[in-house]
């Protein structure tokens, strides 16, 4: 069921994307690049002071680029490698350890300034990456957040002198060129332009160090990097070297960056956190999970980067955060993109895995990009946990949000509507709006400098397919601020995610001539809660407040109705008509899968009158997109209410009885409509449960140090009496264990299992070790345990090369088994 090559262009016409043999992390480079310069030579581009000399020269030759290398591997950084540099001269371009001159013939000459080296400072321990919030990650390269200066050093042939001109190069993409961002020349000590110059901090023997600012709009992504000097002896180039290959991401702690951030803790959490909790389930039974979103693995920041490339962005759009979280709301989905996930709510899973089987985003996201094909399957909560790593990984503040009775409304009428016969009996064939129990999306943070002033901070990102924007599946970013405000005509997509969240379930029934009225509005039904984790503990934030006003406030009313005039059925408030002399209210118990259950319904009677109603139950499974299988109980009853007095329906259910209906995340759907006798007021109520499944009980068995194997002990417990088949534990933790899939087999009904695991951690700190099991009986099983790792002795407190390496597909016996 994979995807096939897409066969239309994409967003950017002039940039089609072509699969290639082996996907790599960037583009190659053309090898010449003199043909777009025109006639004035380098030194006469980048520093004034040289734009009078040799005017007549030509461009210097053609530049080396040799083997840029995929950045996968984790192979020892050039920092301090100091190539010999009186080699003979017959070096060529294009070798590591040759230079290039102005003649193009690779000839070192006496006197030339020949740089023989470069430390990039790159190590994690270096000073570079910890004052860039960068040394978690597991790669050697350097990588940088943008408007932040940092340190090199440059080996030199000689001792630097004041008559000598050094510049340095940073290059992106195909066709690097200066008025897009990516040709970067800077000339070091004569300043620079955007923000960009560098500085000689201490010239010593034959070592230049060097201090480079970078702009705080820079583009994103990984350059090469050269570094060009002249002298009265002639030019030179250090040749492209894969191990200098500088990494620049956004800047949430820059103040001149459009996605600064002004809270440290908030740049701890949503940056910086590798694991976090995303809710499922429903309002009044919520379910949550522990993600790993691991955006500092190995291999995690080059598969973000190649999702870019594989949309095809222009080089020169990527320093933008508007444009990459969108290029990222369409490509963490496949839908006409064959971007990363292959969306899937059919409930067969046969041809992947169960998007409830996931523990965190580095094994999709490294099978995307070792493959290049999309990863089968994910749903809402899959689409925005890679959405974090994504984002989080290249700099932006990224939370994920639950939103419990989230609309989707498919018509633009900013309104969920549904359809009854005379009867009450729902319409299901005009039905096409529905509710999803919950749905999971993104913030993220940044300046909305498109936007009229006031509409920055938090912005929605969705890539959930479900309706396509401007032709194409991708969501936001939507300002939370117009989403609160009924500001539908704010881009992007502010009406399909205002509906989700404040929009009113309208209850239509059809009249005897074939027309349709409004019999019920339920205005608190849609956007009940909305959650997420908490900045520095494990506890729910409700964030409902910043996405819409308090219910049934003037200005929450307000907004609704504003956005509804934007909307296909303006004039829907007009046609209100109802009595609501009854209320209604549905209980559900706590109901555990495997058990019997019971629903309750509570009538009042708030008239000073006697009130009759007839009552029906209908209970159905659903999906947790608000999809429904056939009513497989129901119940009828007339109730008969003295004033004020109140009644109580209940419908029992056994496990025998909606066994043989269940469908993923064991979600059942109460259907309840009435009828009052003596005002005709009609009664309507859709109520959604889930049966809760067990969790996964995890114990570290010994103290976890770095570089030293130690051992989780997991424990499950089969809740139903019956046996699953074909279970597959899956493991996995940022700095613990790279994703870790586990063939356990069959487990009999109400059986007991413990399973043990050896690890070696990588990376200190305190971290989240994941599990989960999936079986065709039983998913949705969960567990997490907190690793505390102390430092390997003598490692200063950095990672460790050893363990953590990825296995799937290994098959595991069990240690014990016991009854129920």
């Amino acid at each position: 069921m994979m995807d096939g090559p897409r066969s239309d262009v994409g967003r950017w016409g002039g940039n089609p994307w072509q699969p290639p043999t082996t996907p790599s992390p960037e583009p190659e480079p053309e090898p010449d690049r003199r043909s777009r310069r025109g006639g004035r030579s380098f030194w006469a581009r980048c520093c004034g002071c040289c734009s009078c000399r040799n005017e007549t020269d030509a461009d210097w030759g053609p530049e080396p680029h040799g083997d840029r290398g995929s950045g996968r591997g984790r192979g020892s950084s050039s920092g301090g490698r100091r190539p010999d540099s009186r080699g003979s001269d017959s070096r060529r371009p294009g070798s590591r350890a040759s230079g290039v001159n102005a003649a193009g013939d690779g000839t070192i000459r006496e006197g030339m300034l020949v740089v023989t080296g470069v430390d990039l400072l790159s190590s994690r321990s270096d000073q570079n990456r910890r004052e860039h919030h960068t040394d978690e990650f597991e790669y050697d390269e350097l990588i940088l957040r943008r408007g932040q200066p940092f340190d090199m050093v440059l080996h030199l042939s000689r001792p630097y002198e004041s008559s000598d001109h050094v510049a340095l190069e940073l290059l992106i993409g195909n066709s690097p060129e200066v008025g897009k961002g990516t040709h970067v020349i800077i000339p070091v000590g004569k300043g620079g332009s955007g923000g960009w110059k560098a500085q000689v901090t201490k010239a010593s023997g034959q070592n230049l160090d060097l201090r480079v600012h970078t702009s705080p709009n820079a583009i994103i992504g990984k350059f090469q990097f050269t570094v060009r000097t002249r002298s009265e002896a002639g030019e030179f180039q250090l040749p492209f070297d894969p191990h200098n290959e500088i990494y620049i991401l956004f800047n949430p702690w820059c103040p001149e960056d459009i996605v600064y951030v002004e809270h440290e803790d908030w740049r701890q959490e949503y940056v910086l956190n590798e694991s976090g909790r995303i809710y499922y389930g429903t309002e009044a039974q919520i379910g949550e999970r522990t993600w790993n979103y691991g955006q500092f693995d190995h291999g995690v920041l080059d598969a973000c980067l190649y999702i870019l490339d594989r949309r095809g962005m222009p080089y020169g759009g990527r320093g933008d955060p508007v444009s990459v979280s969108r290029v990222i709301s369409a490509m963490v989905n496949s839908l006409d993109d064959n971007g990363v996930l292959i969306g899937n709510w059919s409930g067969d899973y046969s041809r992947g895995t169960n998007p409830s089987a996931w523990v965190g985003s580095v094994e999709i996201l490294l099978s995307y990009l070792r493959t290049g094909y999309s990863v089968p399957y994910g749903q809402c909560w899959v689409f925005a946990g890679v959405t974090t790593t994504v984002l989080r990984c290249l700099g932006l503040a990224t939370r994920t949000v639950t939103n419990f009775n989230s609309a989707h409304d498919t018509d633009t009428s900013l309104t969920m509507d549904i359809y009854f016969d005379e009867n009450m009996k729902p319409l299901e064939h005009l039905n096409h709006d529905s509710v999803w129990n919950f749905h999971v999306w993104n913030d993220c943070w940044m300046k909305r400098p498109d936007l009229p002033s006031g509409f920055g901070g938090w912005q929605v990102v969705d890539a959930t397919p479900q309706e396509t924007s401007s032709g194409i599946f991708c969501c936001g970013p939507c300002s939370v601020e117009s989403i609160k405000n009924g500001l539908v005509y704010m881009k992007y997509d502010t009406p399909f995610i205002f509906a989700e969240v404040n929009s009113d379930k309208v209850y239509w029934q059809r009249q005897d001539d074939g027309s349709f009225k409004i019999v019920y509005v339920e205005e608190k039904a849609i956007g009940t809660l909305i959650i997420t984790k908490a900045i520095g503990s494990n506890m729910r934030d409700d964030v409902t407040h910043i996405y819409k006003h308090p219910e049934g406030s003037e200005a929450e009313r307000k907004a609704v109705e504003t956005a509804a005039s934007h909307g296909s059925k303006p004039n829907v408030y007009s046609t209100r008509d109802s009595a609501e002399d009854v209320a209604m209210q549905v209980e559900a118990q706590d109901a555990v899968m495997g058990q019997d259950l019971t629903v309750c319904v509570v009538l009042t009677n708030r008239s000073s009158s006697r009130r009759t109603v007839k009552l029906h139950l209908y209970l159905s499974v659903t999906f947790y997109t608000g999809v429904t299988g056939s009513v497989f109980k129901e119940s009828k009853k007339e109730v008969v209410l003295a004033p004020g007095a109140s009644d109580r329906v209940s419908m029992p259910v056994a496990y025998k009885e909606y066994r043989p209906h269940l469908v993923d995340q064991g979600s059942m759907l109460l259907n309840v409509s009435g009828h009052v006798k003596e005002n005709g007021q009609v009664l309507a109520k859709q109520h959604t449960f889930r049966l809760r499944t067990p969790d996964l009980s995890l114990t570290l068995l010994g103290a976890a140090v770095v570089g030293q194997e130690c051992e989780v002990q997991i424990v499950f417990k089969n809740p139903l009496p019956i046996t699953l088949t074909n279970v597959v534990f899956r493991l996995e933790g940022s700095g613990l264990q790279r994703p870790k899939i586990l063939n356990v087999g069959d487990i009999g009904g109400n059986e007991t299992v413990t399973l043990h695991q050896k690890f070696v951690p990588v990376r200190p700190g305190p971290r989240q070790l994941i599990a989960s099991l999936d079986s065709p009986q039983l998913s949705q099983v969960h567990g997490v345990i907190q690793v505390d790792v102390a430092p390997a002795p003598g490692s200063g407190g950095f990672f460790s090369d050893a363990g953590g390496d990825s296995h799937s597909g290994e098959t595991i016996p069990m240690a014990s088994r016991g009854g129920a």
